[in-house]
């Protein structure tokens, strides 16, 4: 008997050892699969991002050839106007991640091409509104104390802007529908396309041609928009599941459309003009111009990383809304792991990279001693934002595609203004840190906001979240269907 007994147990101990095994090759493969599908979309993002920030850049090198008063032109209505405006036309494109994403992964195939058909209503009529700006913009910067010729300058280039906000609407209604789809490979070919253009354009109009600052606006112009027709070709040709051709399904729920879209625009444009306004402040220092071209230099070195982090805040947005709309509220939480994991690990590396770096990143930028100095000063804040950066994005992806924009405009508001802010003010200016202080205060906004997206993602219940999400889809598609049946039941037999 005690021979049989231990010939069972021994059985029993090798299947157990199969399973593990098992288990193993089937988290390896999971892990393999979700990969994939996160660098589907996070390669052409990034990509993209890349390409659509190397031409701002590039048309910023080709103005400052020309005149600095151009070149300041330029950069007020860029960095402040233009800043202001896409702050909250990506805000609320934002929440067609949310819409597209979910539809998609619950097969609502058709509903995709009414979306983009309403949110460009939506975001048109919203640019409408910003005309008066970009119409009277030159007495409006005069008023906020910038020096005539500038004013002046800036008020021709926000005239041109106009044409930007409208390619805009466009670029992130497309991107948004295409991405829900992971299709947006066509998006990386044509934004590596508008780039070449732009800098061949840019040389001729503007140098070759002699037509000056209308010679490199019409080159910006028209690398915006070129992406964008090519774009509108491929849906209208290629997307025949989710393109149906126009509709007036798009009219129908503008207002509720709207309200969702508002709430993701306030949750946005806080994160984009939170830098604007530490730029601000640190105009008001002694030897400001020191201070601010170091900040300049290394908030330009975190924008082109930034680039990394909003290609995987595209990925978790959608990602989860994908496998929420699916039903699979399994996949949605091992997804969200995953995309975190990546991005940090990606960001931990350039948080290295830079702080061993330090002031020898400056001399990219400039040979000025006290710049580089100032620089080194800051690099180990530069380090820790890269390395926040690689995180709080991700989470605010997870919430679009969850559709927790309001929620999350809420702890932008208190994290940002209320502690951020304040904080910083305190220590670069009461306590006479100077730009040290200030950003220390707004990196203590960023953590405290990352903490409480972690908080909020860890303690979400995902099984409801699939619940909720299936009635939205429901509404929003327009079904009469018994969601008490037909949204939980459904859904959760779709469970992994």
């Amino acid at each position: 008997m005690a021979g049989k007994g231990e010939l069972r147990e021994s059985f029993l101990q090798k299947k157990s050892d199969s399973e593990i095994i098992e288990n193993e090759e089937s988290v390896r493969k999971r892990i393999w699969e979700e990969s994939k599908k996160i660098w589907v979309i996070a390669g052409p993002a990034i990509l993209t991002r890349f390409s659509a920030f190397g031409i701002y850049i590039a048309s910023q090198a080709f103005i400052g050839h020309i005149g600095s008063t151009e070149l300041a032109g330029y950069a007020l209505v860029i960095t402040v106007l233009n800043r202001f405006a896409t702050g909250i036309l990506i805000g609320m494109a934002s929440a067609l991640e949310t819409l597209c994403g979910q539809a998609y992964g619950a097969k609502q195939y058709h509903m995709l091409g009414v979306y983009l058909q309403r949110f460009w209503i939506l975001l048109f009529l919203t640019t409408m509104l910003f005309l008066p700006l970009f119409i009277f913009a030159a007495p409006i910067f005069e008023a906020l104390g910038q020096e005539k010729s500038v004013a002046e300058m800036a008020g021709k280039i926000a005239l041109w802007s106009i044409g930007l906000a409208l390619a805009m609407v466009v670029s992130f209604t497309c991107q948004t529908f295409l991405q829900a789809q992971s299709k947006n490979v066509i998006i990386a070919y044509l934004a590596a396309f508008s780039v070449v253009v732009h800098l061949l354009l840019s040389w001729l109009l503007t140098f070759t041609f002699g037509f000056g600052l209308s010679g490199a606006m019409i080159s910006l112009l028209l690398s915006s928009w070129l992406p964008n027709i090519g774009q509108l070709i491929f849906i209208m040709t290629k997307c025949h599941d989710t393109w149906k051709g126009f509709s007036l399904l798009a009219f129908k729920d503008l207002w509720p459309s709207a309200k969702l879209s508002l709430s993701a625009g306030i949750m946005m444009c806080l994160e984009i003009w939170y830098n604007t306004i530490l730029i601000l402040l640190t105009g008001n220092f002694k030897d400001a111009k020191v201070a601010i071209n170091a900040l300049s230099i290394c908030l330009n070195i975190n924008g082109w990383e930034m680039m990394i982090a909003l290609g995987f805040f595209a990925v978790a947005a959608v990602r989860v809304a994908n496998e929420l709309g699916r039903g699979s509220s399994r996949a949605a939480k091992f997804s969200v792991v995953m995309t975190v994991v990546t991005s940090f690990a990606i960001g931990f590396i350039f948080f290295l990279v830079f702080l061993f770096l330090k002031e020898k990143l400056a001399y990219v930028f400039t040979s000025d001693r006290a710049v580089v100095d100032a620089v080194g000063d800051l690099s180990f804040l530069l380090a820790l934002s890269i390395l926040l950066n690689s995180i709080q994005p991700v989470l605010s992806g997870v919430a679009v595609g969850a559709g927790w924009q309001n929620i999350v405009a809420y702890v932008n508001i208190g994290c940002y203004y209320i502690i951020g802010i304040p904080v910083g003010v305190l220590i670069g200016i009461v306590f006479d840190y100077k730009i040290k202080g200030i950003w220390i205060g707004m990196l203590l906004g960023i953590f405290v906001q990352t903490v409480m997206l972690i908080i909020i993602t860890c303690n979400t219940d995902w099984k409801k979240q699939v619940e909720v999400a299936q009635k939205n889809i429901n509404r929003w598609a327009g079904n009469k269907t018994q969601e008490s049946n037909g949204s939980g039941t459904s859904l959760l037999a779709n469970e992994e």
